[in-house]
């Protein structure tokens, strides 16, 4: 049976959270291409990558968990996490009301900050119980948007957002100038 519990943003919460690994196999990306300059909205297409590889956000510089209190204030943030028995499997943190954060448009927005699923679990809903808990969470705040961002390379979670009812509205191609190949997406999701 699966348990999803509200921990307290603390540091050794983060830690533990951060053992679950968020890394993925990237097999394909979406490939942005504006229509009449934009003007005519976008055209996304799903290709194969040349050469499959693994993604794992939290090996960027200050992206694991562990390193979110030193970046931002999280005393606002939420924690959800999915337990099967003792074992973490899964969690959802939730940034609002943080001074600073950019993603953050203003005090009605929460944004879906990381979601992840043990690799072992993956494909079994644990996403699925997660994610209406965040929706309750920022809810409960009075959020009237939640916001989420992920990249071209990452697939199977903009058709993960889509099903859970969220829309794509952003597109960026130039959003990492670190990263040229990836694409930010921002997606919404209407509380």
């Amino acid at each position: 049976m699966i348990e999803v519990r509200e921990e307290r943003p603390t540091l050794a919460t983060l830690q533990e959270y951060g053992t679950v690994s968020i890394a993925f196999l990237v097999e394909s990306c979406y490939r942005a291409k504006p229509i009449r300059n934009g003007l005519g909205g976008w055209l996304l297409t799903e290709e194969p990558v040349e050469h499959p590889y693994i993604k794992n956000y939290d090996e960027r510089d200050g992206d694991a968990p562990s390193r979110w209190a030193g970046r931002f204030d999280i005393s606002n943030w939420g924690i959800l996490s999915a337990f099967e028995g003792p074992k973490r499997i899964g969690g959802a943190t939730i940034a609002f009301n943080t001074p600073g954060l950019s993603m953050l448009e203003g005090p009605n927005i929460a944004v879906l900050w990381d979601i992840r699923v043990h690799p072992d679990c993956r494909r079994k809903g644990i996403g699925s119980l997660l994610f209406p808990r965040v929706v309750e969470w920022a809810s409960a705040r009075q959020c009237t948007t939640l916001k989420i961002e992920t990249q071209n390379i990452n697939v199977p979670a903009c058709k993960y957002y889509a099903h859970m009812g969220c829309q794509l509205r952003g597109i960026h191609p130039d959003a990492y100038p670190d990263l040229p190949d990836e694409t930010q997406l921002l997606w919404y999701r209407r509380l």
